[in-house]
């Protein structure tokens, strides 16, 4: 018997556009489930990096002078674009020996926060943390700035 298919597809290309589809909708469920999963390892690592901040600065808080402790989870090549300088400061190198010299100040940080924190990561191993330093330093005489 021989058949017309005058009206509509073949039935070869029916299964093949099924197919297609099927494919279709496949890779996009893949692609919303890696995204997602990436979204997930960047916050992991915005909370790292917001958590090793916060712990510098809590151990300056501790002790000014102990800047291994202070530094411990910086890269050598770790970036600081801060208030105090009107410049970029490249390196844990020069970031060390600046905060060494800022530890034999006689005042005192008793309170730091971190208002409006942003961590923008790039190809899972690079991040930009950005944020506004609120901070109450004390004097030798109380006196809090």
């Amino acid at each position: 018997m021989v058949r017309s298919h005058k009206r509509g597809f073949p039935p070869k290309e029916i299964e093949m556009k099924k197919l297609m589809l099927v494919l279709i909708a496949s890779v996009c469920c893949s692609a919303f489930a890696m995204h997602a999963s990436a979204q997930q390892a960047d916050q992991a690592t915005a909370d790292a990096v917001i958590g090793m901040t916060k712990a510098q600065w809590a151990a300056g808080m501790k002790d000014p002078t102990n800047i291994t402790e202070q530094s411990k989870d910086m890269s050598d090549d770790y970036t600081e674009i801060n208030g105090t300088y009107a410049t970029r400061l490249d390196g844990k190198a020069m970031n060390s020996r600046l905060s060494e010299a800022s530890g034999k100040d006689s005042g005192k940080t008793i309170a730091s926060e971190m208002a409006n924190p942003k961590v923008q990561v790039y190809n899972g191993d690079v991040a930009v943390l950005t944020y506004n330093y609120v901070g109450i330093t004390q004097d030798k005489d109380g006196k809090q700035t």
